[in-house]
């Protein structure tokens, strides 16, 4: 091998190729291992090596899956996802374990509860290796892999190696005999062992060398490995093992020393250029030593052992053991001191033209290129986002000078857009007006880009305000930037641009601009999907799903179908995205009377639901739980679903178009229980501005119905019928079934009649019934059925649910796309009694959801307080929320009903 580190004669080379020093007496411990297993020895000991050769040696690697932890990871996503991969890989999880894609919003605690549901049925022994745990820097992720050791089927089992002990509650395990703890003394290799890695290599040294190498090194993985490398063809092979000593850092250093002596000028100026890399390939290398024909040399390495790992399957990417790469960057900075930002700035402007603008960033700071750093974060700074790394994203920022932060225009925009998702809303809105008198600063190529990220900073504040008026303003500056480029600037990038689309679509919506919503979420759907970017288009079917909802039912479920298939095959089916096309749905199925059917797809909209979102999807979310309690005749919880929703509008800014109705169906929801007074009451409290929307003309109608003064109840209904307003059909046969009531109560039955029938002929194509519940009117029903054939199939549907008795019947045409129905969907059927698995009221908090996962082990509430950085106190209060919200008095109890509602993953499988 011209190139490759010199190992000796081609046999010995292909004998490290074949194998590894198999170490029986090791092997067997990790056989005999139960529930976990923990390698905890220092860098150099060969951990990696012991448990791949293990892997291999005892026949598990279909039924291994391996997570390799990325240096210094502290995003809990990305740990969570290289999981799931990892146990998909597997031939007893591939069955079992979705597959769930990167994406914003996507709380590891969420995926570990997913993880656990798909893991419930697992019956064949399956290990999940965790190596580098040490570089998991997540609180959060190694609460959470805590917690999956915790609650996992026993089949599962774990092997976690690490540089130091593991503050992950091991000792727990360790008292009840299910903890193996393999440290650095039990890693270091025998006489024997030695020998056999020597001979491996193709070296061969008397038994006095031998046993005076295995002495210096004192049996270190590392230190013998380099050894082996350096003794190939050493002509003195006595004298150099005598040569050394010291603790492993020195022997290590001296080693690498000799290795790097002893190779070709080429692999040596690679090794050392390379190393200050995460991870090399033939085209990056020959650009960081001018030279061609990195890609084989780097294949020669790895095939000759030489601390290189290849990380695919092409063997075209790989990274060298981190001990290795230390020591070849300390002798880097040695050697050529100078090289270091010149070697920075050539990868990172490599890494940024070939897709990998992480990296490239970091790289731009090392080199101290602050300009291209700028560049690429703010250029890829969405893209990042949409790919689940928003915590990369922060950290990058987090990289720049405090003083550059302040004066660049562009950092100081992502500054704002870092607080708004910490929900420091008063700090982002002083970063976006710093930005915006910074502006000037910004390069003329740039400016155009900026704007646009400018703006749609603007928007995600005034959403998280629920502050419409300002997200019309940020709108209208996208709007005005679309118009000077007869789109969304293309400059600006794709990513950039279908975001865009998408918000500037979500806010026209809000407004009732619904042609132009309409038309910029299609837009931006079209871009997401050419672009490969399915979350943002998950967003725009789902609100294209709302603003069909205007129009058409039919086609509102279509769109909030195809959301929720979309979804699904990225592992979001229980992501927060979702909520919106669930509640839709949900609301869709209530309206038309299908009952049982919009419980179910409340309940999916239910386990994905924050407390935290914003209030304009907790409304929708609480208004269809009470309209489902209105229909059925429960008035008490109806009413207080409804004022849920009241209480979510109170924190629209106005105006908001959604903000009166729950107030709107609040006075319904009391003239059907009888209380005209308080429903009067309702409406006296609001003010003109609101008194004068259609949802209170209808409410003001229906109480003036109630009052028997029927000239009013014509005059607060004339303004909503003229066609002006933008209602939803729902609204519109409404206010057409109130008009015949009050026309019938003036007398008028010709017009009655005529009122009916623009009630029916508007509810038919959409099967819409909840109206005529609501407004009860089943004289002019009877009246209608006799003397007119048309809507016959509608009117008997309606009659049967105003039947006495009916009001918890299913209604027609009960039917979900079992296709899309979650696992909830297919176990959970439970009576509307509390603790019985009926619905929630209000949903559990994401704080709450956290304590309640740990409710099925056995750790007390001040244990739970210290997995979750928490005090007692406050633990045991959202336990007593959890308990009423679940409707049920005991730890047991909670666990169950949370089982059964899906909050919690099923009993593992025993045997």
């Amino acid at each position: 091998m011209e190139h490759a580190v010199q190992t000796g004669e081609a046999g010995a080379a292909a004998a490290v190729r074949g194998g590894v020093v198999r170490r029986a007496g090791l092997f067997g411990r990790l056989d005999r291992a139960t529930r976990v297993v923990e390698v905890s020895a220092p860098a150099g000991s060969g951990k990696t090596v012991l448990l791949r050769s293990w892997i291999a040696g005892s026949g598990l690697a279909d039924r291994a899956g391996w997570v390799q932890v990325q240096r210094g990871e502290g995003d809990p996503q990305r740990f969570w996802i290289s999981v799931a991969a990892a146990l998909r890989e597997t031939v007893p999880g591939a069955p079992l374990v979705r597959p769930v894609t990167a994406a914003p919003d996507l709380d590891g605690w969420a995926i570990l509860e997913w993880l656990l549901k798909d893991l419930a049925p697992l019956t064949d022994r399956t290990w999940l290796v965790v190596d580098d745990m040490h570089e998991l820097r997540s609180a959060d992720a190694q609460r959470q892999l805590e917690l999956l050791i915790m609650r996992a089927p026993p089949e599962l089992r774990f092997v976690l190696a690490t540089r130091h002990d593991l503050g992950l509650g091991l000792h727990r395990l360790r008292l009840e005999g299910e903890l193996t703890e393999i440290r650095a003394a039990d890693l270091r290799f025998t006489l024997s062992e030695t020998r056999a890695l020597l001979e491996a290599a193709g070296v061969g040294l008397s038994a006095p060398t031998l046993a005076e190498l295995h002495e210096r090194t004192e049996g270190w993985a590392a230190g013998l490995r380099l050894a082996a490398l350096s003794l190939a063809r050493h002509p003195d092979p006595e004298g150099f093992v005598a040569g050394f000593s010291g603790s492993e850092r020195t022997v290590a250093e001296y080693l690498l020393a000799e290795v790097l002596e002893r190779q070709p000028r080429q692999v040596r100026r690679l090794l050392l250029r390379t190393s200050i890399l995460e991870r090399v390939n033939g085209e990056l290398a020959d650009r960081l030593t001018g030279r061609s024909g990195a890609g084989r040399i780097l294949q020669e390495l790895e095939q000759a052992g030489a601390f290189v790992i290849s990380l695919d399957t092409a063997r075209s990417w790989f990274r060298y053991h981190r001990l290795f790469a230390d020591l070849l960057q300390l002798e880097l900075e040695v050697t050529e001191p100078n090289e270091l930002p010149a070697l920075h700035a050539t990868a990172a402007a490599w890494l940024a033209g070939h897709g990998f603008p992480a990296e490239a960033v970091r790289h731009a700071q090392a080199g101290g290129d602050w300009g291209l750093a700028v560049r690429v974060l703010a250029d890829h700074w969405f893209g990042l986002v949409l790919d689940g790394r928003g915590a990369v994203a922060y950290q990058l920022l987090a990289g720049f000078p405090a003083d550059l932060v302040t004066a660049d225009a562009e950092l100081t925009t992502l500054t704002a857009a870092s607080e708004i998702t910490r929900e420091s809303l008063e700090e982002a809105e002083r970063h976006l007006e710093r930005a915006r008198t910074a502006s000037a600063s910004v390069p003329a190529d740039r400016l155009r880009g900026f704007h646009v990220l400018l703006a749609l900073q603007r928007i995600r504040l005034a959403r998280k305000r629920s502050d419409l008026a300002a997200a019309i303003d940020g709108a209208r500056e996208l709007m005005d930037l679309a118009e000077a480029a007869d789109a969304v600037p293309l400059d600006v990038g794709e990513d950039v641009r279908a975001v865009a689309l998408v918000s500037l679509g979500e806010v026209e919506l809000a407004w009732l601009r619904l042609d132009e919503a309409e038309r910029h979420l299609d837009q931006g759907i079209a871009v997401a999907r050419r672009i490969g970017r399915p979350y943002t288009e998950v967003i725009g079917l789902a609100q294209g799903a709302r603003v069909a909802a205007y129009r058409s039912l039919a086609l509102a479920v279509e769109r909030g179908t195809q959301a929720i298939e979309l979804a699904r095959r990225h592992g979001w089916a229980e992501h927060p995205v979702l909520s919106a096309a669930y509640t839709l749905i949900a609301t869709v199925m209530i309206w038309r009377g299908q009952f049982d059917n919009g419980e179910r797809w409340l309940r999916d909209a239910e386990g994905t639901l924050r407390t935290e979102a914003e209030p304009a999807t907790s409304l929708l979310f609480h208004q269809a739980r009470g309209a489902l309690d209105l229909a059925r005749g429960r008035y008490d919880d109806a009413l207080a679903a409804f004022r849920a929703a009241g209480r979510h509008a109170a924190l629209l800014v106005s105006p908001h178009p959604l903000r009166t109705q729950p107030r709107a169906l609040l006075v319904y929801t009391l003239l059907r229980s009888g209380d005209i007074t308080s429903a009067e009451r309702a409406l006296a409290e609001m003010d003109e501005q609101h008194l004068q929307t259609a949802d209170m003309g209808q409410a003001l109608a229906a109480l003036r119905l109630a009052q028997d003064d029927t000239q009013a109840a014509l005059e607060a209904l004339a303004p909503v019928l003229d066609g002006s307003a933008s209602i939803t059909t729902p609204s519109r046969v409404g206010a057409w079934v109130l008009e015949a009531i009050a026309r019938d109560a003036a007398g008028d039955r010709a017009a009655a009649d005529n009122a009916l029938e623009r009630a029916l002929d508007l509810a038919e194509p959409d099967g819409i019934v909840m109206p005529f519940l609501i407004h009860r009117a089943p004289g002019l029903l009877e009246r209608h059925a006799r003397r007119r054939a048309a809507h016959a199939a509608l009117v008997a549907t309606i009659r049967a649910l105003l039947a006495p008795g009916s009001s918890d019947r299913t209604g027609p045409a009960d039917e979900i796309p079992r296709e899309l129905a979650t696992p909830r969907n297919r176990q959970v059927r439970a009576d509307h009694v509390p603790g019985s698995g009926g619905p929630l009221l209000e949903p559990v908090s994401e704080m709450e959801m956290r304590v309640l996962r740990f409710l099925p082990t056995n750790l007390r509430a001040a244990e739970i307080a210290a997995e979750l950085y928490l005090s007692v106190h406050t633990v045991k209060t959202h336990i007593r929320h959890v308990y009423t919200k679940l409707g049920v008095h005991g730890r047991g109890e909670a666990v169950e009903r949370a089982r059964a509602l899906g909050l919690l993953a099923p009993s593992p499988h025993r045997h």
